[in-house]
């Protein structure tokens, strides 16, 4: 596997230079952050990355995310010509070595949660989602703003948005994620890069916000869509792993076996009930998935894609972007590190 670490560019409190000395650290996971979702990234912003990248022994070689523009998801009108935009993104990133996107299909909101700094009982903060604190809210009606939610739109752009999705329903986003594919995995084929789906998170439906990267039948049916190594999963534990109903391990093993998942986001969470979740420290007694089974099924795949340690506390008095701290995510990294190489020598 191709261990790898989310790096949010000049303004990241954390370093390449810190990266950089997380054991058996390989692959930086950025994006170009200052063009809104539909716009042509430029050549010489990747390039930058890249460069600054090598220069501290990392390689560049995943895309986390070009963003899909909502016109897309809702095929309105100006939705062909954003997907060409979306298109010529893919060929600029393979341009510099990337060979790895993800991306997400969730209507508005890319995740929720109710606190991005919830205290546990050892002085460490999370981000958690508490349902209770969900029920009653009505955004149709009400000025709501949850932690994370996109600030650059207006509650009547929100309002607009939930109103369109509600219309469109969960098989117009079905429609419209086949149609976006069926232009973009061809354009990925011929750039040689693996275009990979983060689930929806959490994956069950928001304020009425239909939600379809959800479950095993449903990703089974999203790469049925095209059927090519280039539709791939970023298989995501912390956000199927976060309702009861997702064998967390053997879909991994499933999807690992079959060649579809291009990148792990590997981390823990622990289930409330309810639709309730807590994150929680990477290993598997601090939650309810059991990261070693996990492991286990990649390494006996023979899993080579990218894995990364997904959001983490924040911890020993760290403050930064909630959950991409750098102490609890290289601890993390560590812990999957060590994951990997017992797996692999107990297999011998």
């Amino acid at each position: 596997m191709k261990l790898s670490f989310r790096w949010y560019g000049a303004d990241d409190p954390v370093s390449l230079e810190y990266i950089s000395q997380i054991p058996g650290m390989r692959s930086v996971v950025s994006a170009v952050y200052d063009v809104k979702p539909g716009g042509v990234w430029s050549r010489e912003s990747l390039a930058a990355i890249a460069e600054a990248c090598r220069s501290h022994g990392l390689v560049f070689d995943v895309v986390e995310s070009i963003p899909v523009h909502e016109d897309i998801k809702l095929v309105r009108p100006d939705a062909d010509s954003l997907i060409d935009n979306y298109c010529e993104n893919i060929r600029r990133c393979a341009e510099v070595g990337v060979k790895c996107v993800t991306y997400n299909f969730m209507p508005v909101f890319d995740w929720t949660r109710t606190e991005l700094d919830r205290r546990a009982a050892d002085g460490s903060t999370s981000l958690v989602l508490y349902a209770d604190s969900l029920r009653g809210l009505d955004p149709l009606h009400e000025d709501i703003r949850l932690p994370g939610w996109d600030a650059s739109y207006t509650q009547d752009e929100v309002r607009g948005l939930i109103a369109a999705y509600s219309e469109l329903g969960e098989e117009g986003l079905w429609r419209s994620l086949e149609h976006f594919l069926c232009r973009v995995i061809p354009v990925a084929e011929e750039a040689g890069v693996r275009m990979a789906i983060h689930p929806d998170d959490p994956p069950y439906p928001i304020f009425g916000l239909p939600r379809i990267i959800t479950c095993e039948a449903n990703l089974d049916r999203m790469l049925a869509l095209y059927d090519s190594p280039a539709n791939s999963l970023c298989f995501c534990t912390g956000s199927l792993g976060c309702v009861p109903g997702n064998d967390i391990p053997a879909m991994v093993r499933k999807y690992a076996a079959a060649d579809r998942i291009a990148f792990m986001h590997i981390r823990n969470v622990k289930i409330m009930g309810g639709g309730s979740f807590e994150e929680r420290a990477h290993l598997s007694s601090a939650g309810s998935l059991d990261m070693y089974a996990i492991v286990r099924a990649l390494v006996d795949c023979g899993f080579d894609g990218y894995v990364r340690p997904d959001h983490g506390r924040m911890i020993w008095g760290e403050a930064g972007r909630p959950g991409y701290g750098l102490y609890d995510r290289a601890l993390g990294a560590a812990y999957i590190k060590g994951l990997f190489e017992a797996c692999t020598k107990a297999g011998r």
